[in-house]
């Protein structure tokens, strides 16, 4: 399982997830570079992505939707505010309407997901951080531990493969 720690700190604020990956560090940003590759395991297995638009370059908006088992969709989008490939990106990260405008009534974060080398493989340590305790409390209770966990735990299969 690549997932080798999750760390939630309230008093900061943040959700820390630390995972190992299979492939070299220039292999993992290109899954992250690439929508389609990236839609393959951003989410749970059981409820898969579209990403509609997609672009790391700061200033850009990334947009995306996860599809149910029953159809409903759940859309969000990144603001990327920095790039620097293979080793980080930072974006703001928040949860869609249903037209992939920005919903203000749910949490918005700050991502900093960072990447290096490290014998043959990459450590990825994907850092955010919520505007308050209860943001953080918010989205731990609708699930985004277990979804992400479940969501990195497909990187090294689906980077296996190609």
């Amino acid at each position: 399982m690549p997932v080798t720690d999750i760390t939630k700190d309230v008093d900061n604020r943040t959700l820390t997830i630390t995972a190992e990956f299979a492939a070299p560090v220039e292999r993992v940003w290109a899954l992250y570079a690439d929508p389609r590759q990236l839609e393959q395991v951003w989410g749970p297995p059981e409820y898969p992505a579209t990403f509609v638009d997609h672009e790391l370059r700061p200033g850009t908006r990334t947009t995306y939707y996860m599809t149910s088992p029953e159809g409903e969709k759940f859309a969000g989008y990144w603001d990327v505010t920095g790039v620097d490939e293979p080793r980080q990106i930072t974006f703001r990260d928040g949860f869609a309407r249903e037209d992939l405008t920005p919903n203000p009534d749910l949490p918005v974060s700050e991502c900093v997901y960072d990447f290096s080398s490290t014998d043959g493989g990459t450590r990825a340590v994907y850092t955010t951080t919520y505007a308050s305790a209860e943001a953080l409390q918010q989205v731990l209770d609708m699930g985004m531990e277990e979804g992400s966990r479940a969501a990195i735990g497909q990187i090294d299969e689906f980077l296996a493969q190609g």
